[in-house]
């Protein structure tokens, strides 16, 4: 019996995948070059604020965080660590996209003919709501996600569509491509907060309050090392198994596979608390002040309306 730290018998590249972190650099560098040197070429073009990188730079660090650092191979041990990837990624990580990004490099994502027809489904909030917790409902069905586990292509593909999902979900709260007058209400976007979080609960519920580990990936041994071959090198997990060093989960942990589950459906659900709390006092402080700003607005032609009637009567005295 081992414990997390033994890791390290999967070798660099499954605990630091390389790859992927070439992908977060090239991703970086082409997002740097296009708000740093070439945003002239696009309508509305500005310079890049501090902000947006620092968001940016952010997002990159957790996102390399959870698919290319020991988090990933974690994840595919402990469904606690599957589901902390879930909930940074999906709703933390895809938010933050609508800060990192100026909004003149948004509208030209928007307007592309492929993603123009995607991103015209968020018009209408109640759709991608349900689309994104839809899917991510399936995608956690036992029998789907110890199907995915075991083909990485089709694994990658349901995790893109579901951060697409994901970006589709907070548009409509979050976009500053729309006109202000198409957005929702301020109450409403607090409102569509809330119900993301309710239509995330169930499938929570199902994973914290199920009386037996639903997922065949994370207890029996067959099924587990299969699964483990999306992030671990085939010969080194064939050698390691030649050996007979590992054979399940077990091997690297105390706890038992009901306890891990049900400890990945609270992850899940106080992190998207978190997260969520400071959406609603973003989103909350943003409407206050723009309501005090209405008001000011008001109030300034009140004062200004007078003071022309009182210079118009002036006039005849």
């Amino acid at each position: 019996m081992g414990n997390l730290s033994s890791i390290s018998i999967f070798g660099f590249i499954a605990n630091w995948s390389p790859y992927f972190l070439a992908l977060v650099v090239f991703i970086s560098v082409v997002y740097f070059l296009i708000t740093k040197k070439w945003y002239k070429d696009f309508e509305g073009g500005r310079p890049l604020t501090f902000k947006e990188g620092s968001v940016f730079i952010t997002s990159m660090v957790l996102l390399y965080a959870m698919y290319g650092a020991p988090v990933d191979v974690l994840s595919h041990i402990l469904f606690s660590f599957h589901m902390l990837q879930m909930a940074v990624v999906f709703l933390l990580i895809a938010p933050l996209m609508y800060f990192a990004i100026p909004e003149y490099l948004w509208k030209y994502i928007v307007d592309l003919p492929v993603l123009k027809q995607f991103f015209a489904i968020a018009k209408k909030p109640l759709i991608p709501l349900i689309l994104f917790n839809g899917v991510f409902s399936i995608y956690h069905i036992p029998v789907v996600l110890d199907f995915l586990k075991h083909n990485a292509t089709l694994h990658s593909g349901f995790n893109i569509l579901l951060f697409m999902l994901s970006l589709l979900m907070f548009y409509p709260i979050f976009n500053k491509v729309e006109p202000q007058e198409k957005h929702m209400g301020g109450l409403f976007k607090l409102l569509y907060i809330f119900a993301i979080g309710a239509l995330l609960t169930p499938a929570c519920a199902l994973i914290i309050f199920a009386g037996q580990p639903l997922y065949s990936t994370y207890t029996d041994g067959d099924a587990w090392l299969a699964a483990m071959e999306l992030c671990v090198p085939s010969g080194v997990l064939d050698g390691l198994k030649g050996q007979g060093i590992i054979s399940g989960p077990e091997y690297f942990t105390n706890t038992t596979p009901l306890m891990d589950q049900q400890t990945g459906g609270i992850i899940m659900k106080v992190l998207q608390e978190v997260f969520f709390s400071f959406m609603l006092g973003h989103l909350f402080f943003k409407w206050y002040r723009n309501e005090r700003m209405d008001e000011d607005e008001v109030t300034r032609r009140s004062v200004e309306e007078a003071r022309l009637q009182k210079e118009l009567f002036n006039q005849y005295r």
